[in-house]
């Protein structure tokens, strides 16, 4: 990249199942209002920094609206800038700003919106998710079940065997995901997912497509979310501490079955020899990537990693909000990315790594996920998606995330009660974050990295 990028501003609009009450932009107003008054600026004032903008929204059927980045620009009051809409699946949000990281760092514009949205309320449940599976290879996925829990049943069976060894400890690690990331979304305001729940609770959920019952599953949202990308000079005149951003990502073919086998390429931290003997340790593993794998996302964090020196994503990282679309593929993304090492992903949840206070042993988590609530907690509104994660990241690195979160104000405007059991969940001393946006079955990948100001590392890893 010829110019380094800066995360300059970031907001979100409320998420709920269904907001009839309020227009698809009335909901990107809400999101751009809440980034403007996060740099005490108006919204007018803001848009004056504006060169071009990204739209994404994955679905045009939801709002009945072909070409709506038009409307919402129009809306946003930013004609005659440049605009253009953005669509890669349940990525849409992270490649949205994959997008705008490209624009200011190629030199054509100084400052840029990414704005996501999606509209999800306007068609019945099981529609809706019709609707989204036709993201799938209609050839080759389809067939399977024309629902995306049915192609994420089929991969959750498989590592289970793998992986799990059959094992229901195995299975009872995946419910605490979901009981993980509900209980988080129960802190944030935003959020409409947010419960307290148990292990029991999501064993004894209703099967969606088996392993998979409705504790497993993501939201379906109405809700928008944006981010202000901009060169260094301009970010620092919108304000006094912008976040370095870099955005890595990859693809694979949707045909999971017709997926190559080929070495799995290896992340700075790992050995040439570190899966000479993965196959003896979990027969069923020898075929790389096939069923459990999410070749995307390593080639994504792959070239994030080495653009911005992040060595070993445990140690450099100190926050994550990762796309648990089920809680089977959060297991996955844990190891595609690094965090653990293929077959080893439960043991990021077993050791308690992976929550803000780790419970086994009241200390903070080493590398906490999903703050926020993630998809399953706080909102699946598939174009907001990965750039509501990259706000959330954001907010912790700049020592903000209690006052967006614990405003009784905010809570109130929302409609929503704040529990009297309230916890601040801000990651003390927070210096670098990564957020991974994830597309169908891992088709397309993007891992966002935003780095303090005072923390960035150079490529050999050094601050």
């Amino acid at each position: 990249m010829s110019k380094p990028v800066y995360m300059v501003t970031g907001g979100m609009s409320k998420f709920g199942r269904a907001q009839p009450d309020k227009r698809t932009e009335e909901l990107c107003i809400d999101a751009l209002t809440e980034s403007a008054h996060f740099i005490d600026m108006s919204p007018a004032e803001l848009k004056k920094y504006i060169h071009t903008a990204y739209y994404g929204h994955f679905a045009d059927h939801f709002g009945d609206q072909l070409l709506g980045e038009s409307v919402i620009h129009d809306r946003l009051g930013l004609d005659p800038l440049g605009n253009i809409g953005v669509k890669t699946g349940g990525a849409t949000g992270g490649s949205t700003i994959w997008e705008a990281y490209k624009t200011v760092a190629s030199g054509y514009s100084d400052c840029t919106l990414a704005m996501g949205w999606e509209r999800m309320d306007e068609v019945p449940t099981d529609e809706g998710n019709h609707l989204i599976s036709s993201a799938a290879d209609k050839d080759w996925e389809t067939p399977l079940g024309h629902i995306y829990t049915g192609y994420y049943a089929v991969m959750a069976q498989r590592y289970w065997k793998v992986f799990g060894k059959e094992e229901d400890s195995f299975r009872r690690t995946m419910a605490e995901i979901a009981v993980k990331n509900r209980g988080y979304g129960r802190m944030n305001p935003h959020a409409h997912g947010g419960k307290d729940i148990s292990v029991e609770d999501v064993i004894n959920s209703p099967v969606v497509a088996y392993p998979l019952r409705a504790y497993d599953c993501c939201l379906m949202s109405v809700g928008a979310a944006c981010v202000l990308l901009a060169d260094e000079r301009t970010a620092y005149k919108m304000c006094d501490d912008p976040l370095r951003i870099d955005v890595g990502a990859g693809s694979h073919t949707l045909r999971v079955a017709c997926r190559r086998n080929m070495e799995i390429p290896l992340l700075p931290h790992e050995t040439k020899d570190q899966y000479n003997d993965l196959a003896d340790r979990f027969p069923g593993s020898e075929r790389y990537p096939g069923f459990s794998g999410f070749l995307a996302a390593r080639m994504a964090s792959y070239y994030a990693y080495n653009m911005t020196g992040i060595h070993d994503p445990t140690e450099d990282l100190d926050v994550v909000e990762l796309h648990d679309a089920f809680t089977i593929s959060d297991i996955q993304t844990y190891e595609d990315i690094g965090i653990r090492p293929y077959g080893d992903g439960r043991t990021y949840v077993e050791s308690g790594d992976c929550y803000h206070t780790n419970p086994h042993t009241g200390e903070p988590g080493k590398l906490p996920a999903n703050l926020s609530g993630g998809l399953i907690g706080n909102m699946h509104a598939v174009g907001a998606t990965g750039i509501m994660q990259v706000v959330e990241v954001g907010q912790h690195l700049w020592n903000r995330w209690r006052e967006m979160h614990a405003d009784e104000e905010k809570w109130a405007r929302f409609g929503r009660t704040k529990p009297k059991d309230w916890k601040d969940l801000q990651v003390k001393g927070a210096k670098r974050g990564l957020a991974i946006s994830h597309a169908g079955v891992g088709s397309h990948v993007t891992a966002t990295i935003l780095q303090h100001p005072d923390h960035v590392l150079d490529r050999r890893g050094s601050q």
